[in-house]
């Protein structure tokens, strides 16, 4: 442990790597090997676990398993409040960048649409849709109307999968038409629809060849 220390004293805790990490976490290297290797060596996946599993890995406990998750949530809060603070989306990358953090752990399905000027600029991010674990009900005039009062030429829409499969489904592709439609009837552009599932991975139906 003393050695992980001095390297973190010396060049900063940027330059520890997963296991040394979560040892000083811990207090405890032999423990933060087991728990990578029970993960297969992957932090998001440890630290998606909820608790009660969690606190039996390893002997992990409840106290470190409760240390753990608050370490998780503080770093995804602290993700949330810099994404929250961009002001342009250039690519499907910008848009996971910044809603990743909120998405990606929630049990239900959620859907925001963000409203952007010709150059790009975030007018405004707003939840349309809040469902169960396998779908939600977008409206797809409510998002409109609401693109005509900010006065928005471009929009995108988001939306994440508790499942862990960020494939669109058939109802995915149904509202992103629909969407799509009704908005070109008032010279508004939908950008993109992006799918954020858990664990990293998404879909996003301009990159997919799925929006014109």
């Amino acid at each position: 442990m003393q050695n992980i220390r001095n390297k973190m004293t010396s060049r900063g805790v940027e330059a520890l790597d997963d296991r040394e990490l979560l040892s000083l976490l811990l207090e405890d290297e032999q423990l933060a090997e087991v728990l990578l290797s029970t993960y297969g060596g992957s932090l998001s996946r440890l630290t998606s676990e909820p608790e009660a599993r969690l606190r039996m890995v390893g002997g992990l406990g409840l106290k470190r398993a409760r240390m753990l998750l608050l370490a998780t949530e503080f770093g995804r809060r602290v993700a949330a409040a810099g994404a929250a603070e961009s002001d342009f989306i250039a690519t499907s990358d910008d848009v996971v960048r910044i809603f990743r953090p909120q998405l990606e752990r929630l049990s239900h399905e959620e859907c925001w649409a963000v409203y952007l000027t010709a150059s790009n600029r975030v007018i405004e991010r707003q939840r349309v849709s809040q469902g169960g674990v396998t779908g939600t009900v977008v409206d797809h005039r409510l998002i409109v109307k609401r693109a005509l009062e900010l006065l928005a030429t471009q929009l995108i829409l988001v939306h994440n999968h508790p499942s862990g499969t960020p494939e669109a489904s058939a109802q995915d592709r149904a509202l992103t038409e629909r969407i799509a439609r009704a908005a070109a009837l008032f010279d508004i552009r939908l950008l993109d629809h992006v799918i954020i599932a858990r664990g990293g991975d998404y879909f996003s139906f301009r990159e997919g060849g799925m929006i014109g």
